[in-house]
Protein backbone atom coordinates (compact mmCIF):
# COMPACT_ATOMS: atom_id res chain seq x y z
CA UNK A 1 0.00 0.00 0.00
CA UNK A 2 1.33 3.09 -1.35
CA UNK A 3 1.09 5.52 1.59
CA UNK A 4 2.94 8.43 3.98
CA UNK A 5 3.28 6.23 6.60
CA UNK A 6 6.68 4.21 5.78
CA UNK A 7 8.22 6.88 3.78
CA UNK A 8 7.41 10.20 5.71
CA UNK A 9 5.42 9.49 8.76
CA UNK A 10 6.97 6.80 10.54
CA UNK A 11 3.80 4.43 10.93
CA UNK A 12 2.78 1.42 9.64
CA UNK A 13 0.20 1.54 6.60
CA UNK A 14 -3.20 0.21 7.73
CA UNK A 15 -3.31 -3.57 6.96
CA UNK A 16 -6.13 -5.64 6.36
CA UNK A 17 -9.75 -5.00 5.48
CA UNK A 18 -11.36 -4.14 8.64
CA UNK A 19 -8.96 -2.17 11.01
CA UNK A 20 -10.05 0.20 14.21
CA UNK A 21 -9.16 3.88 15.31
CA UNK A 22 -10.34 5.68 18.24
CA UNK A 23 -10.54 9.11 16.05
CA UNK A 24 -10.95 8.85 11.85
CA UNK A 25 -10.51 12.18 10.53
CA UNK A 26 -11.96 12.42 6.71
CA UNK A 27 -10.24 14.54 4.85
CA UNK A 28 -6.49 15.89 4.91
CA UNK A 29 -7.16 19.31 4.21
CA UNK A 30 -6.70 22.75 6.55
CA UNK A 31 -8.92 21.62 8.90
CA UNK A 32 -8.06 17.90 8.76
CA UNK A 33 -4.00 18.30 9.37
CA UNK A 34 -4.58 20.30 12.41
CA UNK A 35 -7.02 17.98 14.03
CA UNK A 36 -5.20 14.74 13.07
CA UNK A 37 -2.24 16.43 14.57
CA UNK A 38 -3.77 17.95 17.71
CA UNK A 39 -5.75 14.63 18.56
CA UNK A 40 -2.76 12.34 18.42
CA UNK A 41 -0.86 14.53 20.87
CA UNK A 42 -3.31 12.39 23.25
CA UNK A 43 -0.80 9.06 23.37
CA UNK A 44 -3.66 6.69 24.15
CA UNK A 45 -5.35 7.19 21.24
CA UNK A 46 -5.24 6.03 18.04
CA UNK A 47 -6.06 8.36 14.77
CA UNK A 48 -6.52 7.64 11.20
CA UNK A 49 -6.40 10.52 8.77
CA UNK A 50 -7.53 9.54 5.22
CA UNK A 51 -6.47 12.02 2.11
CA UNK A 52 -8.09 11.42 -1.19
CA UNK A 53 -5.45 13.52 -2.62
CA UNK A 54 -1.73 12.26 -3.19
CA UNK A 55 1.06 13.39 -0.58
CA UNK A 56 2.53 17.22 -0.79
CA UNK A 57 5.63 15.51 -2.04
CA UNK A 58 5.81 18.24 -5.14
CA UNK A 59 8.66 20.59 -4.75
CA UNK A 60 5.99 23.93 -6.62
CA UNK A 61 3.90 23.42 -3.14
CA UNK A 62 6.90 24.26 -0.72
CA UNK A 63 8.34 27.64 -2.99
CA UNK A 64 6.08 30.62 -2.89
CA UNK A 65 7.10 32.07 -6.03
CA UNK A 66 5.71 28.62 -7.76
CA UNK A 67 2.37 29.64 -6.90
CA UNK A 68 1.40 30.14 -10.65
CA UNK A 69 1.78 26.24 -10.80
CA UNK A 70 -0.53 25.12 -7.89
CA UNK A 71 -3.00 27.18 -8.93
CA UNK A 72 -3.36 25.30 -12.28
CA UNK A 73 -1.85 22.53 -11.81
CA UNK A 74 -2.77 18.38 -11.26
CA UNK A 75 -3.01 18.82 -7.62
CA UNK A 76 -6.31 20.68 -8.12
CA UNK A 77 -9.98 18.58 -8.77
CA UNK A 78 -12.16 20.62 -11.12
CA UNK A 79 -15.87 20.98 -10.38
CA UNK A 80 -18.44 22.10 -12.76
CA UNK A 81 -21.39 24.54 -11.76
CA UNK A 82 -24.29 25.80 -13.03
CA UNK A 83 -24.13 29.86 -13.63
CA UNK A 84 -28.00 30.07 -13.20
CA UNK A 85 -29.62 32.91 -15.13
CA UNK A 86 -27.88 36.08 -12.93
CA UNK A 87 -24.94 35.78 -14.98
CA UNK A 88 -25.08 36.15 -18.83
CA UNK A 89 -23.14 33.52 -19.81
CA UNK A 90 -23.67 30.05 -21.28
CA UNK A 91 -20.45 28.38 -22.03
CA UNK A 92 -19.57 25.55 -18.84
CA UNK A 93 -18.16 26.29 -15.46
CA UNK A 94 -15.87 24.92 -13.43
CA UNK A 95 -13.83 25.90 -10.32
CA UNK A 96 -10.98 24.11 -8.86
CA UNK A 97 -10.36 22.55 -5.35
CA UNK A 98 -7.02 21.43 -3.78
CA UNK A 99 -6.67 17.16 -3.96
CA UNK A 100 -3.66 16.78 -2.00
CA UNK A 101 -2.48 16.57 1.41
CA UNK A 102 -2.69 20.04 3.06
CA UNK A 103 -5.77 20.82 1.12
CA UNK A 104 -5.62 24.60 0.06
CA UNK A 105 -3.22 25.27 2.44
CA UNK A 106 -0.77 23.46 -0.17
CA UNK A 107 -1.84 24.56 -2.89
CA UNK A 108 -3.10 28.51 -2.35
CA UNK A 109 -1.73 31.85 -2.47
CA UNK A 110 -1.05 31.68 1.34
CA UNK A 111 -3.05 35.06 1.80
CA UNK A 112 -3.51 35.24 5.75
CA UNK A 113 -6.56 37.14 7.03
CA UNK A 114 -8.92 36.32 9.64
CA UNK A 115 -11.95 38.52 8.93
CA UNK A 116 -13.04 41.01 11.18
CA UNK A 117 -15.24 40.86 14.22
CA UNK A 118 -17.73 41.71 12.91
CA UNK A 119 -18.14 38.45 11.08
CA UNK A 120 -18.07 36.39 14.24
CA UNK A 121 -21.09 38.85 15.87
CA UNK A 122 -22.78 37.90 13.07
CA UNK A 123 -22.62 33.98 13.63
CA UNK A 124 -23.26 34.71 16.93
CA UNK A 125 -26.53 35.78 15.89
CA UNK A 126 -27.71 32.93 13.93
CA UNK A 127 -26.84 30.90 16.29
CA UNK A 128 -23.73 29.87 16.87
CA UNK A 129 -23.22 30.13 20.22
CA UNK A 130 -19.46 30.49 21.62
CA UNK A 131 -17.75 31.51 18.15
CA UNK A 132 -17.83 35.29 18.70
CA UNK A 133 -14.78 37.20 18.05
CA UNK A 134 -13.36 36.70 21.95
CA UNK A 135 -14.03 33.32 21.82
CA UNK A 136 -12.00 32.20 18.01
CA UNK A 137 -9.27 34.61 18.78
CA UNK A 138 -7.08 32.47 21.34
CA UNK A 139 -7.02 29.63 19.12
CA UNK A 140 -5.72 31.81 16.13
CA UNK A 141 -3.22 32.98 18.51
CA UNK A 142 -2.49 29.26 19.47
CA UNK A 143 -1.82 28.56 16.14
CA UNK A 144 0.12 31.30 14.63
CA UNK A 145 3.87 31.96 14.76
CA UNK A 146 4.20 35.00 13.15
CA UNK A 147 7.41 36.98 12.57
CA UNK A 148 6.75 40.43 12.52
CA UNK A 149 3.91 40.92 15.20
CA UNK A 150 3.17 39.82 18.48
CA UNK A 151 0.58 41.55 20.59
CA UNK A 152 -2.73 41.35 21.82
CA UNK A 153 -4.28 40.09 18.30
CA UNK A 154 -1.05 38.21 17.08
CA UNK A 155 1.35 35.43 18.82
CA UNK A 156 4.81 33.45 18.23
CA UNK A 157 5.27 30.21 18.67
CA UNK A 158 2.29 28.59 17.18
CA UNK A 159 2.51 25.80 14.50
CA UNK A 160 1.60 28.42 11.81
CA UNK A 161 4.16 30.40 10.06
CA UNK A 162 3.11 33.73 9.20
CA UNK A 163 5.36 35.93 7.26
CA UNK A 164 5.56 39.34 5.58
CA UNK A 165 6.69 38.66 2.47
CA UNK A 166 10.82 39.37 1.86
CA UNK A 167 10.95 40.34 -1.59
CA UNK A 168 8.27 42.84 -3.09
CA UNK A 169 7.88 43.64 -6.45
CA UNK A 170 8.26 47.39 -6.89
CA UNK A 171 4.90 47.37 -9.23
CA UNK A 172 3.05 46.37 -5.98
CA UNK A 173 4.53 49.50 -3.98
CA UNK A 174 3.41 51.77 -6.92
CA UNK A 175 0.04 49.87 -7.07
CA UNK A 176 -0.26 50.58 -3.33
CA UNK A 177 1.58 53.92 -3.87
CA UNK A 178 -2.14 54.60 -6.02
CA UNK A 179 -4.26 53.04 -3.59
CA UNK A 180 -3.43 56.36 -1.07
CA UNK A 181 -3.66 58.18 -4.12
CA UNK A 182 -7.19 56.81 -5.28
CA UNK A 183 -7.71 57.94 -1.13
CA UNK A 184 -7.56 54.55 0.81
CA UNK A 185 -5.13 55.01 3.68
CA UNK A 186 -2.33 52.34 4.33
CA UNK A 187 -2.84 49.86 7.11
CA UNK A 188 -0.14 48.02 8.33
CA UNK A 189 -1.82 45.36 9.68
CA UNK A 190 -4.90 43.48 7.84
CA UNK A 191 -5.73 41.25 11.03
CA UNK A 192 -5.76 43.69 13.58
CA UNK A 193 -9.76 44.20 13.91
CA UNK A 194 -9.41 47.07 11.09
CA UNK A 195 -9.16 46.08 7.19
CA UNK A 196 -10.04 49.15 5.64
CA UNK A 197 -7.19 50.45 3.19
CA UNK A 198 -4.50 49.53 1.73
CA UNK A 199 -1.03 47.35 2.42
CA UNK A 200 0.70 44.42 1.93
CA UNK A 201 -0.47 40.76 2.58
CA UNK A 202 1.28 38.36 5.34
CA UNK A 203 1.53 34.87 4.15
CA UNK A 204 1.10 31.77 5.73
CA UNK A 205 5.21 30.97 4.95
CA UNK A 206 8.45 30.50 7.05
CA UNK A 207 11.93 30.83 5.92
CA UNK A 208 11.26 31.07 2.73
CA UNK A 209 9.00 28.30 2.53
CA UNK A 210 5.06 27.68 2.54
CA UNK A 211 3.81 26.67 5.97
CA UNK A 212 1.07 24.89 5.01
CA UNK A 213 -1.87 22.71 7.05
CA UNK A 214 0.37 19.59 6.52
CA UNK A 215 3.71 21.13 6.97
CA UNK A 216 3.01 23.03 9.86
CA UNK A 217 0.78 20.28 11.84
CA UNK A 218 1.50 16.92 9.90
CA UNK A 219 5.23 17.08 9.42
CA UNK A 220 6.58 17.42 13.28
CA UNK A 221 3.66 14.80 14.28
CA UNK A 222 6.13 12.19 11.66
CA UNK A 223 6.88 10.52 14.14
CA UNK A 224 4.06 9.41 16.27
CA UNK A 225 2.99 6.08 16.28
CA UNK A 226 -0.55 6.34 16.84
CA UNK A 227 -1.28 8.56 14.22
CA UNK A 228 -1.80 6.94 10.72
CA UNK A 229 -1.57 9.05 7.06
CA UNK A 230 -2.98 7.46 4.50
CA UNK A 231 -2.85 9.25 1.17
CA UNK A 232 -5.14 8.17 -2.38
CA UNK A 233 -7.99 7.50 -0.15
CA UNK A 234 -11.68 8.02 -1.15
CA UNK A 235 -14.22 7.74 1.73
CA UNK A 236 -17.64 6.57 0.11
CA UNK A 237 -19.65 6.28 2.97
CA UNK A 238 -20.09 6.94 6.69
CA UNK A 239 -21.11 3.66 8.47
CA UNK A 240 -24.06 4.10 10.83
CA UNK A 241 -25.15 1.59 13.07
CA UNK A 242 -28.57 2.24 15.63
CA UNK A 243 -28.04 6.12 15.16
CA UNK A 244 -24.12 6.23 16.04
CA UNK A 245 -21.30 6.48 13.58
CA UNK A 246 -19.05 3.47 13.94
CA UNK A 247 -16.77 3.73 10.99
CA UNK A 248 -16.05 4.53 7.17
CA UNK A 249 -16.13 2.87 3.80
CA UNK A 250 -13.23 3.76 1.57
CA UNK A 251 -11.36 2.82 -1.48
CA UNK A 252 -8.05 2.50 -2.56
CA UNK A 253 -6.13 1.32 -5.31
CA UNK A 254 -9.35 -0.26 -6.44
CA UNK A 255 -10.31 -2.13 -3.44
CA UNK A 256 -12.91 -1.29 -1.03
CA UNK A 257 -12.15 -1.47 3.03
CA UNK A 258 -13.27 -0.56 6.38
CA UNK A 259 -12.07 1.32 8.99
CA UNK A 260 -14.00 1.28 12.47
CA UNK A 261 -14.17 4.05 14.79
CA UNK A 262 -14.20 3.52 18.64
CA UNK A 263 -14.59 7.46 19.54
CA UNK A 264 -15.54 9.73 16.91
CA UNK A 265 -15.80 10.14 13.15
CA UNK A 266 -14.57 14.23 11.72
CA UNK A 267 -15.71 14.84 8.32
CA UNK A 268 -13.33 17.54 6.77
CA UNK A 269 -13.97 17.14 3.37
CA UNK A 270 -14.56 21.03 2.57
CA UNK A 271 -17.76 22.52 1.70
CA UNK A 272 -18.78 20.43 -1.57
CA UNK A 273 -16.94 17.19 -0.11
CA UNK A 274 -18.71 17.44 3.04
CA UNK A 275 -22.42 17.66 2.32
CA UNK A 276 -21.84 15.16 -0.71
CA UNK A 277 -20.23 12.47 1.62
CA UNK A 278 -23.28 12.87 4.66
CA UNK A 279 -26.02 12.67 1.83
CA UNK A 280 -24.71 9.40 0.47
CA UNK A 281 -24.14 7.98 3.76
CA UNK A 282 -28.06 9.14 4.72
CA UNK A 283 -27.64 12.14 6.47
CA UNK A 284 -29.66 15.05 4.41
CA UNK A 285 -33.11 15.95 3.84
CA UNK A 286 -35.48 12.84 3.31
CA UNK A 287 -36.96 13.61 0.41
CA UNK A 288 -33.64 14.13 -1.43
CA UNK A 289 -32.42 11.21 -0.24
CA UNK A 290 -35.19 8.96 -0.95
CA UNK A 291 -35.17 10.14 -4.98
CA UNK A 292 -31.69 8.51 -5.24
CA UNK A 293 -33.00 5.16 -3.24
CA UNK A 294 -30.98 6.48 0.21
CA UNK A 295 -32.03 5.26 3.64
CA UNK A 296 -32.61 7.97 5.62
CA UNK A 297 -30.23 7.90 9.33
CA UNK A 298 -31.07 11.60 9.87
CA UNK A 299 -33.53 14.23 8.23
CA UNK A 300 -31.26 17.11 8.16
CA UNK A 301 -32.63 19.55 5.22
CA UNK A 302 -29.97 21.89 6.02
CA UNK A 303 -26.89 19.78 4.13
CA UNK A 304 -25.89 21.06 1.34
CA UNK A 305 -28.07 24.11 1.67
CA UNK A 306 -26.91 27.62 2.68
CA UNK A 307 -23.81 27.52 0.08
CA UNK A 308 -21.61 30.79 -0.27
CA UNK A 309 -18.83 31.77 -2.49
CA UNK A 310 -16.64 34.87 -2.68
CA UNK A 311 -17.45 35.89 -6.55
CA UNK A 312 -14.93 37.12 -8.24
CA UNK A 313 -13.68 39.91 -11.43
CA UNK A 314 -10.45 40.01 -13.25
CA UNK A 315 -9.13 43.35 -14.57
CA UNK A 316 -6.07 42.31 -16.70
CA UNK A 317 -3.56 45.24 -17.88
CA UNK A 318 -1.10 45.43 -20.87
CA UNK A 319 2.43 46.89 -19.42
CA UNK A 320 4.86 49.11 -21.01
CA UNK A 321 8.14 47.50 -20.92
CA UNK A 322 8.76 43.79 -18.74
CA UNK A 323 7.73 45.73 -15.38
CA UNK A 324 6.12 42.26 -13.60
CA UNK A 325 6.68 38.98 -12.54
CA UNK A 326 5.89 37.83 -16.18
CA UNK A 327 9.53 38.77 -17.50
CA UNK A 328 10.39 34.95 -15.15
CA UNK A 329 8.76 32.96 -18.01
CA UNK A 330 12.09 33.67 -20.15
CA UNK A 331 14.65 31.05 -19.32
CA UNK A 332 17.36 33.43 -18.04
CA UNK A 333 15.25 34.98 -15.48
CA UNK A 334 13.73 31.83 -14.45
CA UNK A 335 17.03 30.25 -13.73
CA UNK A 336 18.09 33.46 -12.31
CA UNK A 337 15.03 33.24 -9.93
CA UNK A 338 15.67 29.66 -9.28
CA UNK A 339 19.53 30.35 -7.92
CA UNK A 340 18.74 33.26 -5.54
CA UNK A 341 15.94 30.91 -3.94
CA UNK A 342 18.53 28.13 -3.82
CA UNK A 343 20.92 29.80 -2.15
CA UNK A 344 19.62 32.02 -0.05
CA UNK A 345 15.70 31.44 -0.15
CA UNK A 346 14.97 35.04 -1.28
CA UNK A 347 14.09 36.96 -4.17
CA UNK A 348 11.27 36.54 -6.75
CA UNK A 349 10.64 32.99 -5.64
CA UNK A 350 9.97 33.73 -2.32
CA UNK A 351 7.08 35.79 -3.56
CA UNK A 352 3.37 34.44 -3.27
CA UNK A 353 2.98 37.00 -6.47
CA UNK A 354 0.39 38.90 -5.03
CA UNK A 355 1.82 40.57 -2.71
CA UNK A 356 -0.63 43.92 -1.80
CA UNK A 357 -4.07 43.97 -1.45
CA UNK A 358 -6.97 46.68 -0.11
CA UNK A 359 -10.16 46.02 1.63
CA UNK A 360 -12.75 48.82 1.11
CA UNK A 361 -16.56 49.59 0.38
CA UNK A 362 -18.48 48.72 -2.58
CA UNK A 363 -21.44 49.10 -0.73
CA UNK A 364 -20.84 52.69 1.53
CA UNK A 365 -24.12 51.58 3.85
CA UNK A 366 -21.76 48.60 5.20
CA UNK A 367 -20.32 48.92 8.75
CA UNK A 368 -16.91 47.71 7.36
CA UNK A 369 -15.58 47.19 3.93
CA UNK A 370 -16.94 44.06 1.78
CA UNK A 371 -14.73 44.50 -1.38
CA UNK A 372 -11.54 42.61 -1.36
CA UNK A 373 -8.30 43.58 -3.80
CA UNK A 374 -5.31 41.57 -5.00
CA UNK A 375 -2.71 43.14 -7.10
CA UNK A 376 -1.39 39.85 -8.63
CA UNK A 377 2.10 40.88 -10.73
CA UNK A 378 1.29 39.16 -13.36
CA UNK A 379 -0.83 38.37 -15.97
CA UNK A 380 -3.00 34.18 -16.65
CA UNK A 381 -0.99 32.80 -13.36
CA UNK A 382 -4.20 32.08 -12.17
CA UNK A 383 -6.49 29.23 -13.73
CA UNK A 384 -9.05 30.78 -16.37
CA UNK A 385 -7.81 34.16 -16.42
CA UNK A 386 -5.86 35.59 -19.51
CA UNK A 387 -2.57 35.96 -20.26
CA UNK A 388 -1.67 39.25 -22.54
CA UNK A 389 -0.41 40.55 -26.00
CA UNK A 390 3.63 41.03 -25.99
CA UNK A 391 3.56 39.25 -22.36
CA UNK A 392 4.38 42.00 -19.55
CA UNK A 393 0.67 42.36 -17.82
CA UNK A 394 -0.58 42.32 -14.23
CA UNK A 395 -3.81 41.39 -13.07
CA UNK A 396 -6.25 43.45 -10.23
CA UNK A 397 -8.52 40.43 -8.90
CA UNK A 398 -11.69 41.84 -6.58
CA UNK A 399 -14.03 39.68 -4.95
CA UNK A 400 -17.08 40.96 -2.89
CA UNK A 401 -16.47 38.96 0.58
CA UNK A 402 -19.83 39.20 2.22
CA UNK A 403 -22.10 38.16 -0.17
CA UNK A 404 -25.72 37.90 0.31
CA UNK A 405 -26.81 35.40 -2.66
CA UNK A 406 -27.01 31.75 -1.17
CA UNK A 407 -26.78 28.32 -3.43
CA UNK A 408 -26.70 24.31 -2.71
CA UNK A 409 -24.85 20.92 -3.69
CA UNK A 410 -26.78 18.21 -4.44
CA UNK A 411 -26.49 14.76 -5.40
CA UNK A 412 -26.80 13.28 -8.84
CA UNK A 413 -26.82 10.10 -8.08
CA UNK A 414 -25.95 7.53 -5.05
CA UNK A 415 -23.09 6.34 -6.92
CA UNK A 416 -19.86 8.04 -4.91
CA UNK A 417 -18.19 8.26 -8.05
CA UNK A 418 -20.68 11.09 -9.43
CA UNK A 419 -19.78 15.04 -9.00
CA UNK A 420 -22.18 16.52 -7.31
CA UNK A 421 -24.74 19.21 -8.57
CA UNK A 422 -23.27 22.63 -7.73
CA UNK A 423 -25.08 25.79 -7.62
CA UNK A 424 -23.55 28.81 -6.02
CA UNK A 425 -27.03 31.26 -7.48
CA UNK A 426 -24.00 34.06 -7.78
CA UNK A 427 -25.67 37.20 -8.05
CA UNK A 428 -29.09 36.15 -6.92
CA UNK A 429 -29.29 38.84 -4.62
CA UNK A 430 -28.69 42.03 -6.86
CA UNK A 431 -26.90 43.26 -3.76
CA UNK A 432 -23.69 41.31 -4.52
CA UNK A 433 -23.60 42.42 -8.20
CA UNK A 434 -24.13 46.29 -7.35
CA UNK A 435 -21.59 46.10 -4.65
CA UNK A 436 -19.05 44.35 -7.04
CA UNK A 437 -19.52 46.64 -9.60
CA UNK A 438 -18.54 49.22 -7.75
CA UNK A 439 -15.33 47.83 -6.48
CA UNK A 440 -14.91 47.16 -9.68
CA UNK A 441 -15.49 51.19 -10.51
CA UNK A 442 -12.96 51.91 -7.66
CA UNK A 443 -10.36 49.16 -9.08
CA UNK A 444 -10.07 51.48 -12.53
CA UNK A 445 -9.98 54.59 -10.87
CA UNK A 446 -7.10 53.32 -8.57
CA UNK A 447 -5.42 51.80 -11.90
CA UNK A 448 -5.91 55.22 -13.57
CA UNK A 449 -3.56 57.43 -10.80
CA UNK A 450 -0.15 58.63 -11.95
CA UNK A 451 1.90 55.65 -9.42
CA UNK A 452 0.84 53.40 -11.67
CA UNK A 453 -0.49 54.35 -15.35
CA UNK A 454 3.12 55.28 -15.93
CA UNK A 455 3.22 51.40 -16.19
CA UNK A 456 0.79 50.69 -18.24
CA UNK A 457 0.19 50.51 -22.01
CA UNK A 458 -3.52 49.74 -22.53
CA UNK A 459 -6.35 47.79 -20.62
CA UNK A 460 -6.77 44.25 -21.54
CA UNK A 461 -9.84 43.04 -19.80
CA UNK A 462 -12.42 44.60 -19.76
CA UNK A 463 -11.16 46.70 -23.25
CA UNK A 464 -10.70 50.48 -23.13
CA UNK A 465 -14.77 50.75 -24.33
CA UNK A 466 -16.42 50.00 -21.06
CA UNK A 467 -16.18 53.12 -19.16
CA UNK A 468 -19.90 53.62 -17.63
CA UNK A 469 -21.54 52.35 -14.57
CA UNK A 470 -24.03 50.35 -16.61
CA UNK A 471 -20.96 48.78 -19.30
CA UNK A 472 -19.30 47.87 -16.28
CA UNK A 473 -22.22 46.16 -14.58
CA UNK A 474 -22.77 44.13 -17.30
CA UNK A 475 -19.29 43.20 -17.70
CA UNK A 476 -19.21 41.88 -14.03
CA UNK A 477 -22.35 39.99 -15.08
CA UNK A 478 -20.70 38.03 -18.03
CA UNK A 479 -17.50 37.58 -16.56
CA UNK A 480 -18.11 36.96 -12.86
CA UNK A 481 -16.07 33.62 -11.52
CA UNK A 482 -15.73 31.45 -8.33
CA UNK A 483 -12.82 32.94 -6.15
CA UNK A 484 -12.59 28.96 -5.07
CA UNK A 485 -13.82 30.05 -1.05
CA UNK A 486 -17.31 27.80 -0.85
CA UNK A 487 -18.31 27.61 2.58
CA UNK A 488 -21.64 27.34 4.62
CA UNK A 489 -23.18 23.96 3.46
CA UNK A 490 -23.53 22.31 7.05
CA UNK A 491 -23.45 25.16 9.08
CA UNK A 492 -23.28 25.90 12.53
CA UNK A 493 -26.78 26.36 14.71
CA UNK A 494 -29.48 25.30 16.95
CA UNK A 495 -32.76 25.56 14.19
CA UNK A 496 -33.83 23.26 11.92
CA UNK A 497 -31.63 24.25 8.88
CA UNK A 498 -28.63 24.10 11.09
CA UNK A 499 -26.33 20.65 10.47
CA UNK A 500 -24.08 20.98 13.61
CA UNK A 501 -24.46 22.46 17.04
CA UNK A 502 -21.78 24.93 18.50
CA UNK A 503 -19.75 22.18 19.04
CA UNK A 504 -19.92 20.92 15.76
CA UNK A 505 -21.67 17.72 16.35
CA UNK A 506 -23.49 16.49 13.57
CA UNK A 507 -27.61 16.43 14.89
CA UNK A 508 -29.08 13.50 15.51
CA UNK A 509 -26.03 11.10 14.94
CA UNK A 510 -23.72 10.07 17.72
CA UNK A 511 -20.22 10.35 17.54
CA UNK A 512 -20.02 12.15 14.39
CA UNK A 513 -18.83 15.82 13.38
CA UNK A 514 -18.30 18.31 10.57
CA UNK A 515 -15.23 20.76 10.82
CA UNK A 516 -13.94 22.16 8.51
CA UNK A 517 -15.65 25.70 6.14
CA UNK A 518 -18.49 24.33 5.56
CA UNK A 519 -19.70 24.95 9.25
CA UNK A 520 -19.29 28.80 8.95
CA UNK A 521 -22.64 30.03 9.25
CA UNK A 522 -21.93 32.92 6.29
CA UNK A 523 -18.16 34.20 4.60
CA UNK A 524 -15.67 35.75 6.83
CA UNK A 525 -14.19 39.09 4.93
CA UNK A 526 -11.23 37.94 3.22
CA UNK A 527 -9.29 34.79 2.44
CA UNK A 528 -10.88 31.76 4.29
CA UNK A 529 -7.95 29.42 5.28
CA UNK A 530 -6.90 30.61 8.56
CA UNK A 531 -9.99 30.43 9.97
CA UNK A 532 -9.94 26.78 8.65
CA UNK A 533 -6.98 26.08 10.57
CA UNK A 534 -8.98 27.91 13.96
CA UNK A 535 -12.11 25.48 13.22
CA UNK A 536 -9.52 22.67 13.39
CA UNK A 537 -7.19 23.84 16.71
CA UNK A 538 -11.43 24.46 18.43
CA UNK A 539 -12.80 20.93 17.29
CA UNK A 540 -9.44 19.43 18.70
CA UNK A 541 -10.37 21.14 21.86
CA UNK A 542 -13.93 19.77 22.18
CA UNK A 543 -13.25 16.23 21.64
CA UNK A 544 -10.41 16.33 23.80
CA UNK A 545 -12.32 17.94 26.42
CA UNK A 546 -14.66 14.56 25.78
CA UNK A 547 -11.10 11.98 26.18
Amino acid sequence: MNCLGSARYGVKPISGKESRYDYIVVGGGSTGCVIASRLSENESVKVALLEEGPPDASPYIHIPGAYYKTAQGSLLKRLSWEAGPELARNEKQTMVQARVLGGGSSVNAMIYIRGVPFDYEQWVQLGAEGWGYDDVLPYFLRAEDNNRFCNEVHAVGGPLGVSDIDYIHPLTRSWLQACQQAGLPYNADFNSGNQAGCGLYQITAKDGRRSSAAVAYLKPARERPNLQVVTRTVVTRIIIEDGKAVGVEYVRNGEKHVLRAEREIIVSAGAIGTPKLLMLSGIGAEKELSRHGIAVQADLPGVGKNLQDHVEISLIYQLNGPHSYDKYKKLHWKAAAGLNYALFKGGPASSNLIEGGAFWWGNKEEQVPDIQYFMVVGAGIEEGVDAVPGGNGCTINLGQIRPKSRGEVTLTSSDFAADPRVSPNYFSDPYDLDAITDGTMKAMDIMSKPAIAKYLHSRYVPDRSVLTRDEVRAFCQRNAHAALHPSGTCRIGTDEMAVVDPKLRVRGIEGLRVADASVMPTLISGNPNAVCIMIGERAADFMLACA
